[in-house]
């Protein structure tokens, strides 16, 4: 996109829907301008009046006016900030909004191929950038560009001769402002590309510190913020130093132009064709214009940050997923649960290997179906296709005679529980954890799904039973328990196919039981597919697939494929050593 669209589309989708409070903010502008200007005006009066022809008259008139202009000038500028400010905030809640909308139905490649720490980045401070550029920019075109010309209206009624030598200073600094908005352009791209990737590492420190701590690796990690600390302090310090370059160029210009405007000044009033009066109005007029100047010749920096930070969000609030409910998708309508997979092909990239390769399977409904192989061998791609996490590149997935693409995500999804041994919990308590499957269950039906899962065992010996806060992804809690949680969790979702990958991997022998015990319950008279390393969880399943090198190489019971499969045979022989 190029700047132009980018700010058309932040005005059609952002800013328009607050139009009137724009206008509100850009009418008490306007009175901004107005006062400012009243207050270089009065100075010609004043000094006329006042100073010179000595009038009692207007000695009490002329300040109390001046007052006024202050006040109003003062009121007005805080009226026109605070609304800018409420509309930049509602704008900043509306493009977070629309991101993190974006984000939480993204495809789960999508998520895959990015690091968390980056989304962050762009969720809170390319939006921020976004937002500083609509409130600051919008309200300083119209703030100062309306002062700027009612002081030039000033500065042209007491003398057009030095106005005309005043206004060169303007295009000399939109000139400067270029300039340094190029060089502006480069580093603020620059310095967040840098603060995207020290996001993600702060991530990653605070989720792994216990290795960082057994391997010693403190100094190391130190070493290594320090760097990229360092690295965006210098894209920070360049960009400071870039934008406060505008303050000596317009500092020195208005040198000159006082200086100038003096010398020329002082022969107009020799030669009698300006008055003192006039003078002191012209140069008031002149030296309030100085801010307005300065802070439009700046503008196109912030703009420049702005326009950074939007061409990263707006790609991701624009992401058009690739899973999603196809044109006439009906809801699944759950019989048995069988599920067939029919000559399905995957990878999760078209120029990537295959994973999968013509994968055929009839899982029958209401039974259990486990898939043995060798780590890497796909077991869990399968898994993962069955709720559409991905979609395969060829072939179909059908459960109980219908498509899974023809069916609505949201009832493909309503049908089927997922518990893994990378067990998700969420830094909330007990109780909230176990009802994320529904929301609207009760707490009687919360300690059931607790009580058959076993999990009720150490719930009810913490102080604070079900309302325990458990920390991030259940730090307070064993392996054991946050299993016992998410499988009471699936008990609570009642859902008819049930995917069960390694859950009961690195438990201890009686952990593993009652964790058994709790599956057996859940996947009593539901469609299951369960994926285990150890071989004595899965001997009694109805179905067993045995997946190597993203094939199907051996089916049947356990029996069956000890006389007909090598590879089983040699899986389990392996593990009967060990025991």
């Amino acid at each position: 996109m190029t700047n132009k669209e980018i700010l058309k589309r932040l005005y059609k989708d952002y800013t328009n829907k607050y139009l009137n409070k724009i206008i509100l903010a850009a009418f008490f502008s306007i009175t901004l301008a107005a006062s400012t200007s009243a207050v270089a005006y009065l100075l010609d009066p004043a000094i006329n009046e006042l100073f010179i022809n000595k009038s009692e008259t207007l000695l009490y008139i002329i300040p109390f006016f001046i007052v006024i202009a202050f006040i109003v000038k003062g009121g007005s500028l805080y009226l026109a900030k605070v609304i800018m400010i409420n509309v930049s905030e509602e704008v900043k809640k509306d493009i977070q909004t629309d991101m993190f909308s974006s984000l939480i139905k993204a495809d789960t490649q999508l998520v895959d191929n990015k690091h968390s720490g980056k989304f962050v980045g762009n969720l809170m401070n390319d939006v921020n950038m976004i937002v500083n550029l609509i409130s600051t920019a919008i309200l300083n075109l119209f703030k100062d560009s309306l002062t700027l010309i009612g002081l030039l209206s000033v500065m042209f009624y007491q003398n057009w001769k030095l106005s005309l030598i005043a206004i060169i200073m303007i295009p000399l600094a939109s000139f400067a402002a270029k300039v340094l908005g190029k060089r502006m352009g480069k580093v603020v791209n620059e310095q967040m590309q840098r603060a995207g990737v020290l996001t993600s590492y702060l991530i990653e420190i605070f989720k792994n510190h216990k290795l960082i701590k057994i391997f010693q690796k403190e100094n190391y990690e130190k070493k290594r913020a320090n760097n990229l600390i360092d690295t965006l302090k210098e894209s920070s310090r360049k960009i400071n130093i870039v934008f406060v370059r505008a303050s000596p160029i317009m500092e020195s210009l208005t040198g000159i132009m006082i200086a100038f405007i003096i010398f020329v000044s002082a022969k107009l009033i020799m030669g009698n064709e300006l008055q003192v009066g006039n003078f002191f109005s012209f140069l008031a007029a002149m030296m309030l214009a100085y801010q307005p100047v300065r802070s439009l010749a700046t503008l196109n920096l912030s703009i420049q940050q702005g326009l950074a930070g939007a061409k990263k969000v707006l790609p991701i609030i624009d992401n058009v997923n690739e899973i999603k409910d196809e044109q006439g998708s009906s809801d699944l309508k759950i019989n048995n649960g069988q599920i067939i997979f029919d000559n399905v092909e995957f990878g999760y990239s078209i120029d990537e290997r295959k994973i999968l390769n013509n994968i055929n399977l009839e899982i029958p409904g209401e039974k259990m179906t486990a898939l043995v192989g060798h780590s890497g061998a796909g077991k869990s791609t399968i898994l993962n296709l069955i709720p559409r996490f991905y979609n395969v590149n060829s072939g179909e997935i059908k459960i109980d005679d219908q498509s899974i693409y023809g069916a609505t995500l949201y009832s493909l999804r309503k049908n089927i529980s997922l518990v893994s041994q990378d067990t998700t919990l969420f830094d909330d308590t007990i109780k909230n954890n176990i009802a994320y499957a529904n929301l609207d269950a009760s707490q009687k039906e919360i300690e059931e799904a607790a009580k058959l899962s076993f999990a009720d065992e150490f719930i009810n010996k913490l102080p604070k039973q079900y309302d325990t806060l458990i920390g991030e992804n259940g730090v307070r809690l064993s392996g054991g328990e946050k299993q016992r949680l998410s499988i009471a969790r699936a008990i609570l979702k009642k859902s008819p196919i049930i995917l069960l990958d390694e859950a009961t991997s690195s438990l201890d022998a009686e952990t593993e039981s009652k964790i058994q015990k709790a599956i057996s319950y859940l996947t009593k008279g539901r469609t299951t597919i369960v994926i285990a390393h150890r071989l004595s969880t899965i001997l009694n399943s109805d179905k067993i697939y045995v997946i190597d090198m993203g094939k199907v190489v051996g089916e049947g019971n356990h029996k069956e494929l000890l006389d007909s499969s090598e590879v089983y045979k040699n899986f389990y022989e392996k593990q009967i050593k060990k025991a």
